[in-house]
């Protein structure tokens, strides 16, 4: 499919420019009206212009789903039918996975199915969420309303997933590096210099000796080295998905120093999001719990959320099992509490999640700031080190000399 170019003046009166695939530059340009946009231009995009995208799998991210939300409010707001919608989008995706369930989905609407039943024909796309908030829609005549709800759900799931990896990735890419240089000088720097002063038939110090003991395990035992922490490696991740990994695991997460808070309150981000936008489209709090439940990533919380299905479904209210599984910060189990008696939930529920979803942006940021000095300063007495061993000899032989 070809690519364009295009340059628009935003509903919000800002010039934005880029480049989508579309079959036709019409076609692109009634997208681009009917999502309240100016149209300045549209054309065949140039080499230069042209996005460069990698791809590392077809899984489709929240992004995607916030986008294609997005674009679906923007066009059922202009008047545009939803089979007429689903045309648009299936070819303005970039997502090829995304694209594909559109193409189905489409074919299935066309032929007179209602669009929940297509949608849960490809539950491998379409989460059960973006499901259940459709079928709400589809019943209750307010479908753009729902997919405005799941736009900012997905948006701020989006936000939230960013902040952890930037909180994760960061520090082990430069854990990584340490380790790689540590290696690297172990293995060719040290030797070289040793090397020399064996010529010189210089005595060495037990600092630098042990040094050289250590390089040369290291190089007589590389591989052995090499498989083991590719056995450690593939052993856990296969361990965290075992029943008993992701128990054991997810207890490790919770009471790490800096992290166990930070999922802590990731949790409770989730939980507040999920569910006031769950509850506020009319779907039952029973089948909210469980959806929500899906959505969590740490072992103990998701199953937290099963015991206040179950709860829930004994007549209990949402709070009282939410208190009794530990997990929760009281600040949670009293604003669910108070919305409950009060009639309120959605909006305490939405309440705790501004709120969690700022902590966890400053918990992330605090974080980053602490780590990236200690990690450095913990690099800088690794290589020091090193070269502090390959000084101290040649400052004993400059002495020598002198």
């Amino acid at each position: 499919m070809p690519e364009f170019a295009y340059r628009i003046i935003t509903p919000e009166g800002k010039e934005k420019k880029g480049t989508m695939e579309a079959k036709s530059s019409e076609q692109l340009n009634q997208l681009l009206k009917s999502q309240g946009n100016i149209v300045l231009s549209v054309g065949a995009a140039g080499a230069m212009q042209k996005d460069i995208s990698i791809s590392f799998g077809g899984a489709v991210g929240a992004r995607d789903f916030s986008i294609f939300c997005r674009q679906v409010v923007s066009i059922l707001g202009a008047g545009v039918s939803i089979i007429n919608a689903l045309e648009m989008m299936k070819d303005a995706t970039e997502n090829k996975t995304l694209k594909t369930g559109l193409a189905g989905v489409h074919e299935d609407v066309s032929k007179g199915e209602s669009l929940t039943s297509a949608m849960r024909k490809r539950k491998k796309i379409f989460p059960d969420m973006l499901c259940n908030m459709v079928e709400a829609g589809e019943a209750s005549g307010s479908l753009e309303i729902a997919f405005g709800r799941m736009a900012t759900q997905f948006e701020k799931d989006d936000k939230l997933k960013k902040s952890i990896k930037k909180a994760t990735i960061y520090p082990s890419v430069l854990v990584f590096l340490m380790v790689g240089m540590f290696f690297i000088m172990l293995l060719w720097v040290i030797p070289t210099f040793m090397g020399m002063f064996e010529q010189l038939d210089t005595e060495m110090n037990a600092y630098t000796q042990g040094i050289i003991n250590l390089s040369d395990f290291v190089q007589a035992n590389w591989l052995p080295i090499l498989i083991v922490a590719a056995v450690a490696f593939f052993g856990i991740r296969f361990f965290k998905k075992t029943e008993t990994g992701k128990i054991v695991l997810g207890s490790i997460a919770l009471k790490l120093p800096v992290f166990g808070p930070l999922q802590v309150k990731t949790a409770c981000a989730r939980l507040g999001r999920t569910l006031s936008t769950l509850l506020s489209a009319g779907i039952p709090l029973v089948e909210a719990v469980e959806i929500t439940g899906k959505s969590m990533d740490n072992y103990h919380f998701k199953k937290s959320m099963g015991e206040c299905k179950d709860q829930i479904m004994r007549g209990r209210t949402l709070s009282q099992p939410l208190k009794g599984s530990g997990l929760y910060p009281s600040m949670v189990t009293h604003m669910v509490s108070i919305g409950e008696e009060t009639g309120n939930i959605e909006s305490m529920l939405e309440n705790v999640a501004d709120y969690y979803e700022d902590d966890v942006q400053t918990a992330t940021d605090s974080m980053m700031a602490m780590l990236e000095p200690v990690i450095i300063i913990v690099m800088a007495v690794v290589v020091g080190g090193m070269i502090i061993a390959i000084l101290l000899p040649m400052m004993d032989l400059f002495e020598a000399i002198g």
